[in-house]
Parts: C-alpha cells; sequence; structure tokens
C-alpha cells in the first residue's frame, strides 16, 4: 500500500516576500521530500502547475419549484513538467532505497492577468502544484498544494489616490408639518486600501428633525457569481466590519465627526478580472435614528496588497 511505504510527503516552496504569495510570472522554486519505510520502485515524480476558477449554486427543490443548478468553469492555465524522470521501460525502474528522499523542482507561472486567490461563498479561484508519483503497474498517486497568488494592481493610477466625497439629505413630513431637512456629506481620502489599514471617514451632519440620529459606518463585501455568458447570476452581499459614531442629537447643525473603520487583515483583494466571478468593495456611512429612514451615502472601494498614498486630504 502506497501510505504504508511514504510518508511525510512534503511540497516546500521558498517564499518571494513576507505574505509568501506569488504573482505572475514569478518563477516558484523549493523540493519535494518523503520517507520510504521500504524499497519501492518508481518511473516518474511529476508536477502540474494549474490555476482555474470554479463556481456553483442551486435554487428552488421546494414543493412547488423544480430545483435548478447553475454552474461555470475557467481553466487559467494546466502546465506540466517532470521533477525526476526516470527509464520509463517497466523492468527498469528505478529502486529507491528505505530512508529520506528530497527532490528540488522549478517552474514558473505564465505572465497574464488572472485574478487573485479567493474563497467565497458559491465558488472559488484556486491555484494549485499537483505533485505525482508514477509507479509501474499502478495508478499514479498526487499531492496537491494551493498557491497564494495575488493580481498586481497598478497603485500609481491617479483615480485610486484621488478622495472620493459625497452626500445626501432629506425633510421628514408628518401632515401638514415639514422638518428642517437632515443632511449628511462624507469624505474619505482615496479610494485604494490596503487589508489591515485604517480608513477614515470624515463626516459633516446637520439633524433637522427632532429625534437623535447616530452615524454609522460599515465595510460590505459583494461577491457576484455568473454562468457563461452570464445569463444568470447570484449575488452574496457581506458586512465585514461596522463602526458606530457618537449620536447627533435633534436641532444640531454643522456637527462635524470623523470615524475610523480598520479593513480586517484577512480580507480577500477585489476582483475585477473574472468573467465568472466579481469581488468588490463598499463603505457605507450613514445616519439612523428610531423612526427615521437611514441617509446614506456609498463609496466604492479598491482593496489591493500593495499600499496606496492617497492625496493630501480636503477639510469640510
Amino acid at each position: 500500500m502506497f501510505q504504508q511505504s511514504f510518508k511525510n510527503f512534503n511540497i516546500n516552496f521558498n517564499a518571494l516576500n513576507e505574505r509568501n504569495t506569488f504573482s505572475s510570472g514569478d518563477v516558484i522554486t523549493g523540493h519535494v521530500s518523503f520517507d520510504l519505510t521500504k524499497e519501492t520502485k518508481i518511473t516518474s515524480i511529476t508536477m502540474t502547475l494549474a490555476g482555474k476558477a470554479d463556481i456553483h449554486w442551486s435554487t428552488g427543490g421546494g414543493k412547488k419549484s423544480r430545483r435548478r443548478n447553475f454552474s461555470a468553469k475557467v481553466e487559467y492555465f494546466n502546465l506540466k513538467d517532470v521533477i525526476v524522470q526516470e527509464n520509463n521501460a517497466i523492468d527498469r525502474a528505478t529502486r529507491l532505497r528505505p530512508g529520506a528522499h528530497m527532490y528540488p523542482f522549478t517552474c514558473q507561472l505564465p505572465q497574464g492577468s488572472f485574478p487573485s486567490t479567493f474563497k467565497g461563498v458559491n465558488g472559488k479561484i484556486a491555484y494549485t502544484l499537483t505533485v505525482g508519483i508514477n509507479r509501474p503497474w499502478r495508478l499514479s498517486k498526487d499531492f496537491v498544494t494551493e498557491l497564494n497568488f495575488e493580481s498586481s494592481i497598478d497603485t500609481n493610477h491617479p483615480e485610486l489616490q484621488a478622495p472620493l466625497s459625497g452626500s445626501n439629505q432629506m425633510t421628514l413630513c408628518c401632515l401638514w408639518y415639514a422638518s428642517r431637512p437632515i443632511t449628511m456629506t462624507a469624505r474619505v481620502e482615496k479610494k485604494a486600501f490596503t487589508p489591515g489599514e485604517t480608513v477614515k471617514i470624515i463626516c459633516e451632519f446637520s439633524n433637522g428633525s427632532s429625534q437623535t440620529a447616530t452615524p454609522k459606518v460599515k465595510l460590505q463585501q459583494k461577491q457576484t457569481y455568473y454562468t457563461h455568458n452570464r445569463v444568470h447570476k447570484r449575488m452574496i452581499c457581506r458586512n465585514l466590519v461596522s463602526v458606530t459614531g457618537q449620536p447627533i442629537i435633534a436641532h444640531a447643525h454643522d456637527v462635524h465627526t470623523e470615524i475610523m473603520l480598520t479593513i480586517p487583515s484577512t480580507a480577500s483583494p477585489t476582483i475585477p478580472n473574472c468573467s465568472i466571478l466579481v469581488v468588490d468593495y463598499l463603505i457605507e456611512a450613514s445616519l439612523c435614528g428610531w423612526a427615521l429612514p437611514d441617509l446614506t451615502v456609498l463609496f466604492p472601494i479598491i482593496l489591493c496588497n500593495t499600499p496606496v498614498h492617497g492625496q493630501p486630504p480636503l477639510h469640510m
């Protein structure tokens, strides 16, 4: 049995950076190691470098509706190479002695605009390195490990460095009486951020109503899954983090406040370059109160793994 003769199988990479990530065109080096408990014949040790996106979801299935399944796949590359190649003649297969064995390998990720690694509710984007042990008259045994792939984003683009701002207002009416306007203006210093970074949301409120209102800020992740040609889609929205500011009392005007929101360090990068799986982020700033409709301003932002320096802040 394979498990009885092969022990402690490992695929080890040489890290290119502190995050242990890889990008388009990177050369990957490492080694395969394992222990043998007895003499074993092999014909080759192969490796396959692959990248693909895979999504799926279902609808219906109740008493009155038929269950429908949706899925799609995109293969970005599938590259095969040999780590150890012995004589293919079965009677001349190499005999490996018992003990520890280690074989180095080198491979290169292809150039291209490939999306970042992602695992979502209804699908994933995955990059894998599979090592296969091939033996005479037996099925090959495969060992799979995943690569943490990052798509490159041009963080020098002026749009990513420019501040974002927005405003909204409403008036409450009750019979013949209308309150003074409730207004909200908000600004963030730039459009692109990194996981773990703290975002400063600068807000100015005027609460013309007779009720106290509370400012809130939250970060939303939107996952959108598509079938091929985008005939069908499914959207999943998740609130990753929420922060509440100091209440704005009734009839208060020109209240200036700053709310700090820290992006989770585990948040995945924005994914705009996959035809079947898109990941977007929104910062939602709102003013909420009992019996008051929420007053909201939305900021679409980009998450990337390279720091982006914003333009000098503008004061309201």
